[in-house]
């Protein structure tokens, strides 16, 4: 009973282990089945685009009304009834012509009573002339009794004298005589009372003739002629209607005076009004043949603001040519102007503009458009005083590959220079290497000075012993360092650390990473470097621009500036690499053909400011761009002083393109060889709406990693999220 009872519980025991086993191996399986989709989901894929190289317009946008360039709206200046109308709708008139008639019958009648008032008037001044005869005569009359009465006097008194009558007689002659005197007096103030009627009757009748003539104009008035050659676009009015004109005189007809020339009134938003100038290219379309676009210019921008529920707009106006006069006024137009364009420029879409992935950053300084300060060496003798870039050429000696043996090797290399040459480049460098050295137990504030004193002395010795065409040649390469907005090898001071980065390839995964690692420990080093035009030291507080950077063009952003940034020397007019004020310096000696004596100018007004920009660097930063402000503004007006009336057009046209070019930071991450992304500080220049200009200074340390064909990140799509949704044309719906 005992071994009979046992084999069931055997039987029961196995069936738990099996039951447990399959749960066991279940989660096993479920586990590794969680882990592996785990590691999926953490898996990111990137959706890519590419750097590629053409042209760019920049454009702004707008709505505006298709309008005559003059049209002429007729009115009225009298009240009455339209009797006629000779014109409709579409109907050509000449200047002159007559369009419509307003009942004159009121009209006539008020020429007919003036005129009767005239004559009532001229009447009167004929009565007034007659009563001045009148008074005449009574003058004449009384002057002829004053002169009896007086001989008479002179006779008696004669008699009395003689005694020959008595004094009494004589008495009643003097006594006549004062009475007649009286008379002819009364009888010329009698005269002057009957001229000043004259004037009265004839002032009366001037003013009786100026309400006739007022009353023949409104006679006129009733006929309404046209006052140019136009097509009527608008009647107002109808044949019986009746138009009284009072405060303002009602509109009958508009006039387009000439439909084959009109302009379309572009409504421009006040943040888009500083790109808009006098002869820039538009082109706009209008609903009325859909598919077609017609061309224009913008022929003014006014000034008077428009405020529509506190949206501020300027008008725009865009001149074409209506040929066969298809489009009329009225049309609705959309409206592009094109404010910029670039050609064989690189862009990159705009979709990598706007991503942003978590944890990867760009190598400090790695891009000359980076914003980010420049890395200074920790552990060198010089750090604590803030300036490192001495600290790091006393630790390298000449010729281990510091800044004068990267120096060095590119000037034989690409100026070819012989043996003697290169001897007596050796000497430089062992020549101003102490003084280079020397610097550093200077005062902050006399550095910049003394530093600029030795990099001019080693370029004057350098140029020295070069033949004319390695001059043509070093200056190029001074130039293309310019541009670069850093000090390449090519200027590097004696004992400076390497400014040489090696070539990167768009592909080469590890590449990039030297060029990076090369361009982290560059930026001081390629800043401070002596043979560019006119540097000051870079601190650690400098600003993180590179000193060398040009100063900008009058009217140029300073944006892609640096705080402490300081004019070059001006490069030949084309030369490579030549940076934006040196650019704008070589357009203002081509374009506005500057006479010797004023390029001389010109460059001395560049030379004077360089000082000026190097002491931005000491300003707080929120005070550096109201300053950098104002050393352009003295820039902009001591160049305006050096030119001729009629260079001064051109030129403002030159600050207002150039100030027009505004460069801005960005970041973009491009895929490396092993599909990780490697960020990129880039600037940015003009943009049409899809892609954007990227801006990669030639001989820049990324020129050749952020080049045409090189793979750009534009999103990112995580495993086991839906698709994008392919974009539509259609219209979005409010839900």
């Amino acid at each position: 009973m005992a071994q009979g009872g046992s084999f069931p519980t055997i039987v029961g025991m196995k069936k738990t282990y099996l039951i447990a086993g399959a749960v066991a191996l279940a989660l096993a399986g479920g586990g590794a089945w969680w882990w592996t989709q785990r590691d999926s989901a953490a898996d990111v894929q990137y959706r890519t685009g590419k750097i590629e190289r053409g042209s760019l317009l920049a454009t702004v946008s707008a709505s505006g009304a298709v309008n005559p360039v003059t049209q002429v709206s007729v009115g009225t200046q009298v009240s009455g009834q339209i009797k006629e109308l000779y014109v409709d709708f579409n109907s050509l008139v000449k200047a002159g012509q007559l369009i419509a008639v307003i009942d004159p019958e009121t009209f006539e009648y008020r020429v007919r009573s003036a005129q009767a008032d005239v004559d009532a008037a001229r009447a009167a001044v004929m009565t007034a002339q007659a009563n001045a005869l009148a008074s005449r005569a009574s003058i004449s009359r009384a002057q002829v009794d004053l002169n009896e009465a007086q001989r008479d006097f002179d006779r008696k008194q004669s008699l009395v004298e003689k005694q020959f009558i008595a004094q009494s007689e004589a008495d009643k002659a003097r006594a006549l005589v004062n009475t007649t005197t009286e008379s002819l007096k009364l009888a010329q103030a009698q005269a002057g009372v009957t001229e000043a009627q004259i004037k009265t009757a004839q002032a009366n009748v001037a003013q009786r003739e100026a309400a006739l003539a007022q009353a023949r104009v409104d006679l006129q008035r009733t006929r309404i002629t046209s006052p140019v050659d136009g097509i009527v676009i608008k009647r107002a009015i109808e044949k019986g209607q009746t138009v009284a004109a009072s405060l303002q005189a009602p509109e009958l007809f508009v006039i387009a005076q000439n439909l084959s020339d009109m302009q379309v009134d572009a409504s421009i938003d006040e943040s888009d009004v500083g790109r808009i100038r006098t002869g820039q290219k538009a082109t706009f379309t209008v609903d009325a043949f859909p598919g077609q676009t017609f061309e224009g210019s913008v022929r003014q921008v006014r000034k008077a603001a428009q405020n529509v529920a506190n949206v501020v707009t300027y008008v725009a106006v865009v001149g074409f040519s209506n040929v066969g006069d298809r489009l009329v006024p009225g049309m609705t137009a959309n409206v592009r102007i094109v404010t910029e364009s670039r050609e064989n420029v690189l862009k990159v879409p705009n979709a990598a503009l706007r991503v942003r992935i978590a944890g990867v950053e760009p190598a400090q300084g790695a891009a000359s458009g980076a914003s980010a300060p420049a890395s200074t060496s920790t552990g060198s003798a010089g750090s604590a005083g803030g300036w490192t870039w001495f600290s790091q050429a006393v630790a390298q000696p000449a010729g281990g590959g510091g800044g004068f043996a990267a120096l060095r090797e590119r000037l034989v290399s690409e100026l070819q220079l012989d043996a003697d040459q290169q001897a007596r480049l050796d000497a430089i460098s062992a020549e101003l290497r102490p003084k280079f050295m020397a610097l550093r137990d200077l005062p902050e504030e006399e550095r910049a000075a003394a530093r600029e004193k030795v990099s001019a002395e080693m370029r004057s010795k350098i140029t020295a012993m070069l033949t004319p065409t390695q001059r043509t040649k070093y200056q190029a390469l001074q130039a293309q360092a310019a541009s670069s907005g850093a000090r390449p090898a090519a200027s590097a001071a004696p004992g400076g650390p390497s400014t040489a980065t090696k070539p990167i390839a768009g592909s080469d995964q590890s590449a990039l990473g030297s060029a990076k690692k090369d361009a982290k420990n560059a930026p001081v080093a390629a800043a401070n470097a002596a043979a560019g035009a006119g540097s000051a030291p870079l601190t650690s507080s400098s600003a993180p621009a590179a000193p060398m950077a040009a100063a900008p063009a009058p009217g140029a952003p300073a944006a892609s500036q640096g705080a402490g940034a300081a004019p070059p020397a001006p490069a030949a007019p084309g030369a490579p690499g030549a940076n934006a004020a040196t650019e704008f310096r070589n357009r203002l000696v081509t374009e506005l053909a500057l006479s010797p004596a004023q390029v001389e100018k010109v460059d001395a007004i560049y030379a004077d400011a360089r000082p000026k920009f190097a002491t931005l660097r000491d300003l707080p930063a929120e005070e550096r761009p109201k300053a950098r402000d104002r050393i352009m503004a003295d820039i902009r007006a001591r160049i305006g002083d050096v030119l001729t009336p009629e260079q001064k057009p051109k030129y403002a046209a030159l600050v207002a393109q150039a100030a027009s070019r505004q460069n801005t930071r960005g970041r973009i991450y491009l895929l490396g060889e092993d599909g990780k992304p490697v960020a990129w500080n880039v600037r940015l220049g003009i943009t049409d709406g899809t892609s954007t200009e990227l801006i990669v200074p030639a001989g820049s340390p990324e020129a050749p990693v952020l080049k045409e064909g090189a793979v750009v990140i534009t999103g990112t799509v995580t495993p086991g999220s839906a698709p994008p949704k392919p974009a539509t044309t259609g219209p979005r719906m409010p839900f």
